[in-house]
């Protein structure tokens, strides 16, 4: 299967090279990152031992529509987008916050809830609530961003407290996070699906917040099918979801969480197989575009000559 599992490009001007979980991070003459999204697939902050068919293209696709979608609201890192796979964009200081936003009690929200907690990220949460409820408002819950390991829950009081930004900023981040959480809910709806919550990261550049990485993808979001929700609510049936959660799901049936002593369960061609076709079907869905697989199946020639030709062009 032609799937990018890794990439060892050499690129005119090329400064740095950094590998993420799923990403490869080429840094061009200290001033471009070019961006390949791979089709590594991490889980429980392990990356599986199969890359996915078309997993990379299809985050890589969504951001850029997204990205695009909401340049009016704050501007973003994106240069251009030389291949379905990857992005090349300006090089930006991360702030070392992730933005968490939900607008219900789903995923970690829930587990603590379901612990006994009301408050989260120092945001309280009212009784009463249950499973996938709709929260009275959208409630931002930040994280700190661990170059190893996993990122922690921190209050927005914790985060000016100790200086990691600044109030001036992370009144933007705010403001900025509430609007594209607004825009993100706005086109999720027109195609029948929740935004559940979502994530997003900045960075600045020349005094400048810009909005970096990927946004509303499956893998950085979750989605609720619309129809049905309030009746499987009322019900108390578990919600149709739009997200990389059958992942782990199956993981976690074959006996797997990324803890100690943990074998992930093989990844057959069958398998890959099907995720592949889940993440084309979350595409289509989420987008409303159809999927076009690339004509070029030699897919790390095709990237590497995007690039090149496009770092010519800048």
């Amino acid at each position: 299967m032609n799937a990018i599992k890794e990439t060892h490009f050499n690129f005119p001007g090329q400064t740095a090279f950094y590998k993420g979980k799923v990403r490869d991070v080429y840094t061009i003459n200290n001033k471009y990152l070019a961006m390949v999204v791979t089709d590594r697939i991490s889980a429980f902050d392990v990356v599986l031992p199969e890359p996915i068919p078309y997993k990379g293209q299809v985050l890589n696709q969504i951001a850029a529509k997204f990205l695009q979608a909401t340049a009016d609201i704050v501007p973003n890192w994106v240069v251009t987008v030389p291949d379905p796979s990857v992005t090349i964009g300006r090089i930006c200081e991360p702030f070392k916050v992730e933005m968490v936003i939900r607008g219900y009690l789903a995923g970690h929200a829930w587990r603590e809830y379901s612990a006994g907690r009301r408050s989260v990220c120092g945001v309280a949460l009212p009784e009463g609530l249950k499973e996938n409820d709709k929260l009275p408002e959208p409630i931002i819950t930040p994280t700190t961003k661990a170059s190893v390991g996993h990122d922690e829950d921190i209050s927005k009081e914790d985060i000016l407290a100790k200086g990691i930004v600044s109030a001036e900023d992370y009144a933007l981040l705010e403001k900025y996070t509430q609007a594209l959480f607004k825009r993100g809910t706005e086109i999720a709806a027109k195609q029948g699906l929740i935004l559940v919550d979502t994530k997003y990261e900045f960075g600045k550049a020349d005094g400048t917040i810009y909005l970096i990485d990927e946004i509303h993808t499956p893998d950085s979001s979750r989605y609720f099918y619309s129809e049905g929700f309030e009746e499987r609510q009322n019900n108390n049936e578990p919600q149709k979801q739009l997200s990389k959660e059958f992942v782990r799901k199956w993981l976690i049936e074959n006996g797997f969480q990324g803890k100690d002593g943990q074998t992930v369960p093989e990844m057959t061609e069958e398998k890959v197989l099907s995720i592949s076709e889940r993440y084309i079907e979350l595409y289509e869905q989420i987008t409303g575009d159809k999927f076009v697989k690339p004509e070029n199946d030699n897919v790390l020639n095709r990237v590497e000559h995007g690039v090149k030709t496009a770092l010519e062009q800048l």
